[in-house]
């Protein structure tokens, strides 16, 4: 009966905020928004996951968001602010998703992460009864809501304001969804889903996906993208010599093509979308590169 009750009441917050943004650091918004949180909650413990999201990419936000929030304590808040649809008719969302509390607006920013957890309740957040409190210190700006809505709402729920207090529960939210990537027995074919800053190119094709080709291993197959092919998929990028290209299962267990201290972005002239393809080397041929 206690695990219920503690489950209705959605987690124990803990007094980490964390943030995730598109403002950039060469401008005054991302410290505004640490000002509120900290109007409202002194004692909040403020965490940058980053702020340097390309502007309104919204796909670059919520993936990057999915791949920070299992790493901390039960009970953190994660507001991410995204939003390029402000002022419009977006929901401003907060949602319980396993031991997290996620803050942002509804727009898929908070998707990924809150289905990887697990996504209990969700709640929209009523601007008109949040700006009667006056958060902020003024009215709500309709181009600003990191500052007036979501900042002022993960300060309240950091400090252990019930997460049904924000307003009505809500369900049918917006959500992204990845390419699935298509594989078989003797090829999968996929595609690049992000870039990171060090041009690493970052795919939909999971190990276990890699699982299904017939015979799997490491060194079994081939990896094409740009006319160009790669030999095997590497432990490390330690092991092939800089500048060379390598494959490998990168920190989001997902495949990844990287130049060593390089960029694999400038050096194919891809970004996100950019068609991969996998298959499996013969044994007989793969010293003169045949393959199936």
């Amino acid at each position: 009966m206690a695990s219920r009750a503690r489950a209705k009441a959605g987690p124990r917050p803990n007094g980490i905020v964390t943030l995730l943004t598109d403002f950039g650091t060469g401008g005054v918004f991302a410290g505004i928004m640490k000002g509120v949180l900290l109007r409202v909650n002194p004692l909040a413990r403020l965490v940058d996951l980053t702020h340097e999201i390309p502007p309104h990419d919204v796909l670059a936000g919520a993936l990057l968001l999915r791949s920070a929030v299992r790493y901390f304590p039960a009970g953190t808040v994660h507001l991410a602010v995204v939003d390029p649809g402000v002022g419009g008719t977006r929901r401003a969302l907060a949602l319980a998703a396993g031991d997290a509390l996620l803050v942002g607006p509804d727009n898929g920013l908070l998707s990924l992460a809150a289905n990887a957890l697990g996504i209990s309740r969700a709640h929209a957040i009523d601007i008109a009864k949040l700006a009667a409190r006056k958060f902020s210190g003024g009215p709500i700006s309709q181009t600003f809501h990191g500052r007036d809505v979501f900042a002022p709402v993960a300060a309240q729920l950091s400090m252990g304001v019930p997460l049904a207090s924000v307003g009505p529960a809500v369900e049918n939210l917006e959500e992204l969804r990845l390419p699935v990537c298509r594989a078989g027995a003797r090829a999968i074919t996929g595609q690049v889903i992000h870039v990171d800053r060090f041009g690493n190119l970052i795919t939909n094709v999971a190990l276990s996906d890699l699982r299904q080709l017939g015979g799997f291993s490491e060194d079994s197959v081939y990896v094409s993208i740009h006319g160009e092919r790669i030999d095997g998929i590497v432990p490390a990028y330690a092991t092939v010599p800089e500048g060379a290209l390598l494959a490998i299962i990168g920190s989001w267990e997902l495949l990844e093509i990287a130049v060593r201290n390089g960029n694999a972005a400038h050096r194919f002239g891809v970004t996100r979308g950019a068609r991969v393809r996998i298959g499996a080397i013969r044994a007989a041929g793969r010293r003169a590169g045949r393959r199936d």
